[in-house]
């Protein structure tokens, strides 16, 4: 059935002007949200799947091929055995309709994205940062990364679609203000005032943990899951909720702060300020002062040759291939991470009842030996029922999650709304050497 204006036989109710306008974005909606899960896909198999008519998909289609969102692909090949017959026109989303940079400002790294619509990534960066490096020149190196991801888009198409920032702490997402970011030191940073008048496009600024669900959940190890538990080890520790296909915010847009439940009263104190926490617990930072306690102690491992002596230098990648040369210490603090890992999420697992649980961040390079471990956690302490329901992934995208899921807040705006002006053409952007 349509969802076309017209006169109900029960109430006589006809749609204004307006509301038709409503109705038809609507079915743009609709159309746009089917060429992305089905396409290559015909106007008819369009009109099959939603339950629009064929006149009406073929008007909105013709639409959206005008904005250049959409384009025909060439005919479908014939089935064997099929009778002659006239062959259908095939439609997909266009590449070049428009391109949209994602950022990521982690608390050690920076990370910028730029992709076309399809959506493939035309150019991608990472930069090491240090939190004592300022505010003023950790932004500095943000705006360089940004101007340099609009270059590249603005030569590869004319529209910008959007920009999306992540950040690793709490988003008041009227203004676009980092509230807190306590890993970082940041309080009450204007962001979104601070870049908004650098671009004519949709710009977003949102929890990096809560834009790597939403990157999972549509390209990546969760699509196709509706209840999904995110989590994202790092420096801190950051998850998301997908409930029913959106990502959950809470009432005041600071939801899914996991890695601030208190799991030890009397545990150490949380750059939050709190005691306990369990990010505490179970980030990199908490691995690597487990392994240079135990080292002190006397305890032989190959870090110590992989850093001259300087536990102060560890990465997570020596790390895993310190594991990967059996390692007995290395594999003994993976072993204890996991243990602490796996009883927060058999916590979450209870409370939340998710049918996925996805593990990503720069710890997940060591998936390998830490999920093992969790899920034997979660089989130990979790409801039978909310175990027998849920198995537990690496992130397809590991530390990239987050700028895959700014992309998809951009992709996701457009695809609710096709009519939205997109970006004006970019022009040049100062360069600045990244």
């Amino acid at each position: 059935m349509d969802y076309l204006a017209g006169e109900s036989s029960t109430n006589q109710y006809r749609f204004r002007t307006g509301d038709q306008a409503l109705v038809r974005q609507i079915n743009l909606a609709v159309i746009m949200h089917h060429l992305r899960e089905h396409a290559p896909i015909s106007r008819a198999a369009l009109a099959e799947m939603t339950g629009l008519n064929k006149t009406t998909v073929s008007s909105l289609v013709r639409e959206l091929i005008d904005r250049q969102y959409v384009r025909e692909i060439g005919f479908e090949k014939p089935q064997s055995g099929r009778g002659a017959g006239r062959l259908a026109m095939l439609l997909s989303l266009n590449p070049e309709a428009g391109y949209i940079v994602s950022m990521e400002l982690g608390v050690d790294y920076l990370m910028a994205i730029c992709t076309n619509f399809a959506p493939k990534t035309i150019w991608q960066y990472t930069e090491e940062i240090d939190p004592d490096m300022g505010q003023q020149v950790i932004f500095d190196r943000l705006l360089a990364l940004l101007y340099q991801g609009l270059n590249v888009g603005s030569e590869y198409c004319q529209n910008l679609l959007g920009v999306a920032v992540g950040v690793p702490g709490l988003v008041d997402q009227t203004s676009g203000t980092l509230l807190f970011a306590p890993n970082l030191r940041w309080e009450n940073v204007p962001l979104r005032a601070k870049l908004q008048g650098l671009i004519e496009a949709p710009l977003i600024i949102e929890n990096e943990a809560k834009l790597a669900a939403l990157g999972e959940h549509y390209f990546g190890a969760a699509r196709g899951f509706n209840e999904v538990l995110y989590l994202s080890a790092g420096v801190g520790l950051g998850g998301g909720i997908v409930h029913d296909g959106q990502v959950f915010s809470g009432v005041t847009g600071f939801g899914s702060e996991f890695g601030h439940m208190t799991m030890d009263p009397d545990g150490e104190i949380c750059n939050c300020g709190n005691r306990g926490c369990w990010e505490t617990q179970v980030s990199q930072r908490a691995l690597f002062a487990y392994l240079r306690r135990a080292a002190g102690q006397g305890n032989e491992t190959v870090l110590t040759e992989m850093t001259s002596g300087n536990l102060g230098a560890l990465t997570v990648p020596m790390v895993v291939e310190a594991a990967q040369q059996n390692d007995r210490l290395t594999l003994e603090a993976l072993e204890v991470l996991g243990h602490h890992l796996g009883i927060g999420i058999a916590s979450l697992v209870n409370a939340l009842n998710p049918e996925l649980v996805v593990f990503g961040g720069i710890l997940s390079l060591a998936s390998g030996y830490l999920i093992p471990v969790i899920e034997k956690e979660v089989q130990r302490r979790a409801l039978r029922w909310n175990r027998e329901a849920i198995k537990v992934v690496v992130a397809s995208h590991g530390q990239e999650a987050s700028v895959m899921g700014g992309v998809a807040r951009i992709f996701q705006a457009v695809l609710v709304e096709p009519n939205m002006v997109a970006g004006q053409p970019a022009g040049a952007f100062p360069m600045v050497n990244a």
